[in-house]
């Protein structure tokens, strides 16, 4: 799978702690291999985040992101719940 990082994506990994930035690396490989692996929990998003789906980093950070197709992903924001705001 093809993921594309958005420049605020970027900025907010950038920022993460070197422990949540290693968690997401694993989880990201996980996510290459099968979005919908039990670990990461992804779920689709609702509200005015309703084009969106998350997955878990670990039980505080999250990864938003949206399908571009069968083949492509945009990874838009990480980090902990404040994001969905």
């Amino acid at each position: 799978m093809k993921i594309y990082y958005s420049s605020k994506f970027a900025r907010e990994y950038k920022a993460l702690p070197l422990k949540v930035k290693q968690r997401a690396e694993e989880k990201e490989k996980i996510f290459r291999k099968n979005p919908f692996d039990k670990r990461l929990k992804t779920h689709k998003l609702s509200g005015r985040l309703k084009d969106f789906w998350s997955f878990s980093i670990d039980h505080k950070y999250r990864i938003v992101f949206e399908f571009v197709d069968e083949k492509t992903t945009w990874f838009h924001l990480v980090g902990d719940h404040s994001i969905y705001r």
